[in-house]
């Protein structure tokens, strides 16, 4: 009896306190320190995957999708698990410019230092933007983020349960001696049909060298060494002398493992004719494309837009290449694309061959140390994101959530008692 006063006591003081107070769950059990699911845990481990193996993200924008992949003990890459992105703001197509509200496209990395467990937005990652390719073409932006909290200007916004998951299995890698892991932001699964719908996009060109990277990967399951050199990705390759590559100078005389360019050429054989049989067989019930980003003009516009309603000008409610609600097609099921048996990378015009029996490069940070963004993020307008057609449900109202946490808490402690 006396127990179960006593844990009446302490719940009641316990309750005052969550609505008043941001740190008194936080000393039960600090949402930067919570473990994984053990069902999540369970399932990694029959996919022979530790909890502490290395992670890759990768990110889909016209299915809403983040994927985390994790090592397993053979060296390759398994889909640990997925979530519904909440919200992403902006439309296809990458970022350009500081304000255009575009959430970035490409390949980053995240090291330890770009952690936030003091997010405002509950917990956050600085993905790295921009990059050595988005700086040789001259783009611009600061603070760009996967967080929670359901809310985007720019950034890829979970809810808060999810962060908390993502942001643990990149701590646990980290502790595992991972030094930074890579993410693989991309517009859409880049399948044939896909590339296919999308074939008269401005974007295009730089969606196909994107392509390469996510081919690299679909082969190989091992996130590729990414490097920048004529202004454009490049995956996995050796330069002759070994020196490094320079984004803004063309790309020297390199190569891939001859396994690896032999298979990446049998891979993009079948691609090809995929691609092909798409735009013959084509039709109107396959879906429209989505809306993108036409180039620097509009981004232009939208970040103008941007400035003048953070200074409390009359603006319109939405940017002006949103004035009209976007028609976005539900992409259509990825298809199974063939798989070749080895490794494949793109080999450069300019290519010579590699000495055989060159391993393929593990993930590593990008070579020229791009400068990484401060993770103190500022406090921008108000977004207008765009919000995931199946997001996940927006977070409970943090008070409450609050006080359930701690009414199950002590809830299981008068049970042990009783």
């Amino acid at each position: 009896m006396k127990s179960s006063l006593l844990s009446a006591a302490v719940l009641v003081a316990a309750l005052g306190l969550a609505g008043c107070t941001e740190g008194s769950l936080e000393d039960i059990a600090p949402k930067a320190e919570r473990a994984l699911p053990d069902k999540l845990v369970t399932s990694m481990r029959h996919k022979g995957m530790t909890r502490t193996s290395a992670i890759m993200l990768r990110i889909f924008k016209e299915e809403g999708k983040l994927e985390v992949w994790k090592a397993k003990d053979n060296g390759r890459y398994d889909l640990a698990t997925s979530y519904d992105i909440c919200k992403w703001s902006g439309v296809l197509g990458p970022k350009f410019t500081e304000g255009d509200r575009q959430a970035p496209e490409g390949f980053y990395s995240v090291a330890p230092h770009q952690m936030n467990p003091k997010s405002s937005y509950h917990l956050s990652f600085n993905i790295g933007f921009p990059n050595a390719y988005d700086r040789a073409h001259g783009r611009t932006g600061a603070n760009l983020m996967v967080h929670g909290a359901c809310s985007s200007a720019g950034c890829y916004s979970m809810t808060d349960d999810q962060v908390e998951e993502i942001y643990a299995f990149a701590r646990d890698a980290f502790k595992g001696g991972q030094t930074a892991f890579q993410v693989q932001a991309f517009p859409f699964r880049m399948t044939a049909e896909n590339m296919a719908r999308y074939r008269s996009d401005p974007n295009y060109e730089f969606w196909k060298n994107l392509k390469e990277g996510y081919d690299h990967f679909e082969i190989t399951k091992v996130p590729p060494k990414v490097d920048v050199c004529g202004r454009r990705y490049v995956f996995n390759q050796i330069t002759a002398d070994g020196r490094g590559f320079n984004p803004g100078a063309a790309c020297p005389a390199s190569s891939a493992p001859d396994a690896v360019a032999s298979a990446y050429q049998s891979y993009q054989s079948k691609y090809e004719a995929a691609f092909n049989t798409a735009i013959e067989t084509m039709s109107a019930s396959r879906g429209k494309p989505g809306q993108s980003i036409t180039g620097m003009r509009e981004a232009a516009q939208v970040a103008d837009w941007s400035r003048r309603r953070a200074r409390g000008e009359k603006v319109t409610r939405l940017p002006p290449n949103l004035h009209k609600e976007p028609q976005v097609a539900a992409a259509p099921a990825p298809r199974q694309e063939p798989v070749a048996p080895a490794a494949a990378l793109a080999t450069p015009p300019a290519a010579t061959p590699a000495p055989a029996g060159v391993p393929v490069a593990a993930p590593v940070a990008e070579r020229g140390g791009a400068a990484i963004a401060s993770v103190q993020e500022t406090q921008a307008a108000a977004p207008v994101p765009a919000t995931n057609p199946q997001a996940a449900p927006a977070p409970e109202a943090e008070p409450e959530k609050k006080r359930n946490r701690i009414l199950n808490f002590f809830r299981r402690k008068s049970g042990d008692d009783s």
